[in-house]
């Protein structure tokens, strides 16, 4: 025979989506009751702590992995950027000319006509 912290044990959510099921089911059935099953909820309760708990366990090893994975690649980009092996930038093969180009009357720099009678 087994023992009652046995049997919850073997109950237990081992995935975040069950955990997350069993939370949302007990957050639907306590919202569709009319009056508190003072009975059924310590299970309920005591379901739920379970399931928050490997919830959060779950989103905790998600945070510290995208951490984890996030440092290793700003200290990627550090030792490249320390030793000079960042982008290769094209360099312009032929001088800028001396003046640019001058704007028409009635556009702005970028040469696109606008209209003088919108305030902004």
């Amino acid at each position: 025979m087994s023992s009652p912290n046995q049997d919850e044990e073997n109950n237990s959510p081992t995935t975040f989506k069950e955990a997350f099921g069993i939370l949302q089911r007990h957050a639907e059935s306590l919202r569709r009751q009319q009056e508190p099953n003072i009975d059924e909820l310590v299970n309920i309760v005591t379901e739920s702590v379970r399931a928050y708990k490997v919830c959060k366990a779950r989103i905790e090893a998600v945070e510290q992995a995208l951490e984890r994975t996030l440092g290793e690649a700003e200290a990627d980009r550090s030792i490249s950027a320390a030793s000079g092996t960042t982008e290769m930038r094209a360099t312009p093969t032929e001088p800028e000319a001396s003046h640019p180009p001058q704007a028409e009357p009635g556009s702005d720099q970028s040469g696109e006509q606008f209209d003088d009678d919108i305030p902004f």
